[in-house]
């Protein structure tokens, strides 16, 4: 089996030898719109992580029987195309979901412990200049007894639930899609969940429904000291509304995934002045060590599933 690899730097240091075993393999770090179609031309099946596989190109790869998608969205591909076509698509869930949990907390508690301050108050010599023992100029909050609510209850999103319970948290819900029924944790209107949270956290998909779902004036309602955190799809946050709103009420963002990415060089958020209401990562909470592990073997296996060898 001819077996290309469009998007390997997505994959950072995994062992990708495991494709070896399976067929002929062509590797390439990144691979642009322009490139794909001549890369694809041979391929039996193709690997791939954001590059996008339309129709035209499906087309043009006349030996193409199968494409991996090495992530659980597969919005890059064109699936009526790959139906008609004959070629079948095949996804990864759940590789990440310990993996999202716990940078969700990460950004909770760098954002609410204040981290950054304290860090570069003790590195900056400011500490040791203190009369006191200890320094006090950011006081925090315990999360125990605080209200979580969670946008997207799938299975990151009921983990970090879990996660929330167990820390003290009373934690409620919104359905995205409306239909998501659980008896374990209450479910609220989007209003409610908004006005009456101090955390809460996207774990939702991008579709047509939650596309611009918290824009300024939802955002607006939220608590003074809330705290909003996106490990969802970028686009469900509005980033203009984020950077407005920043600096005009006491709220803390933590983004992990954006509309654009990489992030423009000009973009609203790197203007904000209260920047310690701020943090954002490019796109990692996904990408541990053990998650992308996870991601190759799931890949590895969807293969082996699908074609006979």
């Amino acid at each position: 089996m001819n077996i290309v690899l469009l998007d390997t730097l997505t994959f950072a240091d995994a062992d990708l030898s495991g494709f070896d075993k399976l067929g002929d393999v062509m590797c390439y770090e990144n691979t642009t719109s322009e490139q794909t179609k001549e890369r694809v031309s041979d391929a039996e099946i193709i690997v791939t992580n954001k590059v996008v596989i339309t129709k035209e190109i499906m087309r043009s790869a006349k030996n193409l029987k199968l494409i991996c998608v090495a992530a659980t969205g597969v919005n890059n591909i064109d699936i009526k195309a790959a139906d008609e076509l004959n070629i079948k698509v095949k996804n990864v869930s759940g590789y990440s979901t310990d993996s999202v949990v716990e940078h969700t907390f990460a950004m909770l508690f760098y954002l609410t412990r204040h981290l950054r301050y304290y860090d570069e108050a003790v590195k900056g010599g400011f500490w040791s200049k203190s009369e006191i023992f200890c320094d006090l100029s950011y006081p925090y909050f315990e999360i125990s007894g605080k209200k979580w609510g969670i946008i997207g209850l799938g299975a990151i999103g009921k983990k970090v639930a879990y996660a929330a319970r167990a820390f003290g948290c009373d934690v409620s819900y919104y359905s995205t899609s409306g239909k998501h029924q659980d008896k374990e944790f209450q479910r609220v209107t989007l209003d409610e969940l908004l006005s009456n949270s101090d955390i809460i956290s996207v774990h939702a998909p991008l579709n047509k429904t939650t596309k611009n779902l918290l824009a300024y004036e939802d955002l607006s309602t939220c608590k003074d000291n809330a705290v909003i955190l996106n490990l969802g799809r970028g686009g469900i946050v509005n980033e203009k509304d984020v950077a407005k709103l920043i600096d005009e009420k006491d709220i803390f963002f933590g983004l992990d995934v954006l509309e654009n990415e990489p992030m423009h060089p000009h973009h609203p958020l790197l203007n904000v002045k209260n920047r310690n209401r701020l943090f954002i990562t490019p796109h990692i909470a996904w990408a541990s060590r053990q998650s992308r592990e996870r991601l190759i073997s799931g890949v590895l296996a969807n293969i082996k599933e699908s074609v006979q060898f």
